[in-house]
């Protein structure tokens, strides 16, 4: 299907029409969105004598709606400039122009009446051909579809996204019986290409997928807590960040999404699936029933199953609900001995087996609770879904899990969970046993660097469709490793492209990963093409090992630290001055060191996701690999005259000086973190490595030619830093900065300006990598820096003398 979406109209404001409209707005679509006209003035329409036809008044809902949505935290759009693309209208006066536009998504109320209605006005207006879609939860797609136009039904399916649209990955593909087959390809395609989606193709079946399993899941915690005693922070301790799931885990993600949500799914399923052997799971437990009754239905009611409030001397407390007596309590801290085994272990599928034989209520609660979720998503194939694997992919976009239930399953064990199920009461299905007895042990396994999942129906594994187009890692570690160490691992990623996949914690940057990048561009100069620097981690980078900086200062210890430096700055030196093309891809956080790669990068290969900043100055330094001398650097391309030259001087000042970290990767380039022509985005960061390995490939099919080293840069010497020095001074004086931050501020600016030399003058980048490293060296041997660093280090806990 040859469809371009250049127009999208999106008709509903509300909380998720707005979000919807924002994130296509993120990426460069023209959107139309549209909502009723009030019936009725306000106060303060009145006040002002409009009528109701006035266009302010008539806009009103839609307005509100979308200015609501642009003031909520996390921001629903890249940056505030996107909004240019979005304009908004009414029912009443503006359905005409959806002719015009690509693509219209309904998404109203759910209330199927009020949809249908929605759907003739769309069809008065909408040319043959047009994209239609709704974004439902729960309303059967087939049913919206009944009595329209035989174009209509062709072009018409459901496209469910998850709130918030920009952070949340999954969107749902359910097509009716009408729906053109080419069609539900081009959405799932452009969904997964241009949107940034896991987009996985579902049943047009009660809660599709997603919401099936998932509140399930959600229902069947609710009901074991009152059977095992359990508190709300025990529950949510116990299935966070250990178990693969977000730091919300459970009570605290149903505050954010709000209990009403949750309760209408579970009795829309509850009344949709009688058949269903959970049915009586999808009952709402009685201090369930009591907090609806209650309205205690999360942030929006501002109390759930917590509540923030005010203690006596003005500080916040955030109080939990004591499920037995519906009251608030302060928070108790909650131990458990799994949790302590599952601390070192770092890969989420190794902690499985641990939180399967655990035996404490950690472990106990594992059991009860995914023997079941084990059985339940057994027996939904092929109710919801015909392949196992669209499960797992709705579950780890959808609800933000690191693995899928059947992946979970993988992990503890197929064949060892089936007699712990049945002590628990739960029984897996049929083809989960027939698969064990011809001799296949797992539901996934890889092949060649290929992923395959168990298919039923063949009763063989097949690879994953779609992932043709990724390149996955996990996938290729096996047999595609060429050199590894501590730290980090050169991986082989065919047609002559290595790439350099960091391992330490939160990746973060120290000698063995900058040994692993020399070696690799030392291979790849030999006997290869390029290199890419990227990985599958939670963060591409949060920056150096600030722990081993730290040994180094406290033991004095400054020709090491010098070497240490040293080999940093070269290390970012060699990505850009290497006679292979180097390309960097990150995403989500890029901090400190991890950014100085990516200022050093012949390309920047990044996911839209990316949160990207110099923050060294948090920590009592400038940056000290690379950085301050490339902003330096970039400010001199930048000067033209006098007034620019020090605005261009201010900017980058203050980006490093403020720790300025991008929101997004369009804010990274905003704020200077990015160069026009270097950088490309992303959208899907299953895609990244793919699309960095692909640059990587076209800059030396151009034929890469090795950078020569700068030597024209235009520093301000002494005419620079009394700007610097002026402006710190008033800062401290007014009491907005501390005598320290005044230090690192003159230290930073001595190095952008390059020493106090008498005039503006060129200087080269090894001038100014050399009083970077002097400046951050100097630093460190500050009592105050090391007091900053050592509360990172050691979580707050003061430094000893």
């Amino acid at each position: 299907m040859n469809k371009k979406i250049n127009r999208v109209a999106v008709l509903g404001s509300g909380i998720m029409g707005s979000r919807i409209a924002c994130h296509f707005a993120n990426i460069g679509v023209e959107v139309l969105l549209l909502d009723i006209a009030p019936k009725e003035l306000s106060a303060e329409e009145q006040a002002k004598g409009l009528a109701l036809d006035h266009p302010s008044v008539k806009n009103r809902i839609v307005n509100a709606a979308l200015l609501n949505t642009v003031k909520t935290n996390p921001s629903p759009v890249y940056t505030k400039s996107v909004l240019n693309k979005i304009t908004t209208g009414n029912f009443t006066d503006d359905m005409a122009k959806i002719a015009t536009y690509d693509w219209i998504i309904e998404v109203v109320v759910e209330n199927l009446g009020i949809k249908k209605q929605v759907f003739d006005q769309v069809e008065q207006y909408r040319k043959p051909g047009t994209l239609i879609t709704s974004n439902t939860s729960g309303i059967p797609i087939h049913m919206m579809a009944e009595g329209r136009s035989a174009d209509f039904k062709a072009n018409f399916c459901g496209t469910h996204f998850f709130n918030p649209p920009r952070y949340l990955r999954l969107l749902e593909i359910i097509p009716t019986p009408d729906t053109d087959p080419k069609l539900v390809d081009f959405l799932m395609h452009y969904g997964d290409k241009f949107l940034g989606k896991t987009t996985v193709l579902c049943k047009d079946t009660p809660a599709f997928i997603a919401n099936r399993v998932g509140v399930y899941s959600i229902m069947s915690l609710l009901h074991l807590v009152e059977k095992m005693d359990l508190s709300v922070e025990e529950v949510d301790k116990f299935t966070g960040p250990a178990l693969g799931r977000p730091k919300s885990a459970t009570f605290r993600t149903t505050d954010v999404v709000g209990l009403d949500t949750m309760i209408k799914v579970s009795k829309g399923l509850y009344d949709n699936c009688p058949q269903d052997k959970a049915h009586e799971l999808f009952k709402l437990p009685a201090y369930v029933a009591q907090m609806e009754a209650n309205n205690w239905l999360g942030d929006k009611t501002k109390q759930g199953f917590y509540k923030k409030t005010k203690t006596a001397d003005g500080k916040t407390e955030i109080l939990a609900l004591d499920l037995k007596t519906l009251e608030y309590r302060p928070q108790q801290k909650v131990k458990s001995s799994t949790l302590d085994l599952t601390k070192p272990i770092e890969n989420v599928k190794d902690r499985m087996k641990v939180f399967a034989a655990g035996k404490d209520k950690a472990g106990e609660l594992f059991r009860a609770s995914f023997f079941g979720l084990f059985e339940y998503v057994s027996d939904r194939i092929p109710e919801i879904s015909d392949e196992l694997y669209r499960i797992d992919d709705a579950m780890r976009a959808g609800f933000a899990w690191d693995l899928g239930p059947f992946e979970v399953w993988d992990a503890v064990g197929i064949a060892d969970s089936l007699e712990g199920m049945k002590k628990y009461g739960h029984e897996a299905a049929a083809w989960v046993h027939e698969m064990l007895a011809a001799g296949h042990t797992t539901f996934y396994k890889v092949e060649d660097g290929v992923k395959k999942y168990y298919d039923i129906p063949s009763k063989s594994y097949k690879a994953v469709p779609g992932t043709e187009a990724f390149v996955v890692l996990d996938n290729l570690r096996g047999n595609k490793t060429i050199w590894k160490n501590s730290g980090a691992s050169i991986i082989d990623l065919g047609d002559g492209i290595l790439n350099v996949e960091f391992h330490s914690k939160m990746n973060t940057i120290g000698g063995d990963t900058l040994q692993a990048i020399n070696k690799a561009i030392d291979l790849a100069e030999k006997e290869y093409r390029g290199v890419v620097i990227g990985n599958d981690g939670a963060n591409f980078s949060a920056g150096a090992n600030v722990g081993m900086i730290f040994m180094m200062a406290v033991e004095q210890e400054w020709d090491e630290l010098n070497l240490a430096i040293r080999m940093f700055q070269n290390t970012s030196m060699r990505i850009r001055y290497s006679s292979i093309p180097v390309v960097v891809a990150p995403h989500n956080l890029t901090l400190g060191g991890g950014c100085e790669f990516s200022l050093h990068a012949d390309h920047v290969q990044l996911n839209a996701e990316t949160y990207m900043g110099l923050v060294e100055f948090g920590v009592g330094v400038i940056p000290g690999g690379g950085g301050t001398k490339e902003f330096a650097l970039r400010a001199s391309d930048e000067y033209k005259d006098d007034q620019i030259v020090q605005n261009a001087l201010k900017d980058r000042f203050l980006t490093i000086g403020m720790a300025k970290v991008s929101t997004s990767a369009v804010e990274a380039f905003e704020l200077g973190y990015l160069q026009k022509d270097k950088y490309s985005i992303s959208m899907n960061r299953s895609r990244l490595i793919a699309d960095a390995k692909a640059k990587a490939i076209e800059l030396a099919d151009a034929g890469y030619t090795k950078p020569v080293q700068r030597k024209d840069i235009k520093v301000l010497g002494k005419q620079g830093l009394g700007i610097v020095y002026a402006g710190a001074n008033t800062m401290y004086s007014g009491h907005y900065i501390s005598e320290h931050d005044k230090k690192i501020s003159e230290k930073l600016g001595w190095v952008m300006c390059g020493g106090d030399l008498s005039s503006p003058t060129e200087v080269t980048e090894q001038y100014l990598l050399d009083l970077e490293r002097e400046a951050f060296l100097s630093l460190c041997g500050e009592r105050k820096t090391l007091e900053r660093i050592q509360s990172i280090v050691t979580k707050g806990k003061p430094l000893r003398n």
